[in-house]
């Protein structure tokens, strides 16, 4: 698995952040069952360079905390049925790896929503993670029912990683 991670902002990024995003991104693939190796990319930036992305991609003149740009197509979340049938669409070449997407994470609104929510950015930072694989997978929160259907996930995604509303 390609996990790769790019920092845009003008310092540095905590240590911790590539552990956490290797891990939850691992977890959501497990939970989910995803029978493939995978590629994705996780861009961290702050408030104004997600609110370029966000303005740019969908019309939308502001800050979000992320944004998710799925490499696959989806008639039911998590179907991969079809991804075999069109290798040269949705596998890299060179390592045969299921090309999942993009994530964006604005580290500023993790520090705010972290505080916001009264816990760490350790675990707001994983939420957000575990939020944009599920739209990878497919799963949106348009609807009431797709939401809970999504949160669900989230939730028992991060449980089962450790990644409560306490964590340190």
């Amino acid at each position: 698995m390609n996990i790769y991670i790019d920092n845009q902002t003008e310092s540095d990024i905590p240590n911790y952040y590539g552990f956490i995003i290797n891990d939850v991104i691992k977890g959501c693939l497990d939970y989910l069952n995803c029978p493939y190796e995978c590629e994705a990319s996780v861009i961290i930036t702050d408030d104004h360079g997600i609110m370029e992305i966000n303005s740019a991609e969908r019309g939308i003149d502001a800050p979000t905390d992320v944004l998710s740009f799925p490499m696959l197509d989806f008639e039911k979340p998590n179907d991969l049925s079809y991804v075999e049938k069109y290798p040269q669409d949705y596998f890299n070449p060179e390592t045969g790896e299921l090309l999942l997407g993009d994530i964006v994470i604005s580290i500023e609104r993790i520090n705010f929503q972290a505080e916001q929510y009264g816990h760490s950015d350790k675990r707001e930072l994983a939420f957000l993670v575990a939020h944009s694989m599920l739209h990878l997978f497919g799963y949106d929160h348009m609807e009431e029912k797709e939401r809970e259907v999504m949160e669900d996930l989230q939730s028992r995604i991060l449980e089962k990683k450790g990644y409560t509303r306490d964590y340190e």
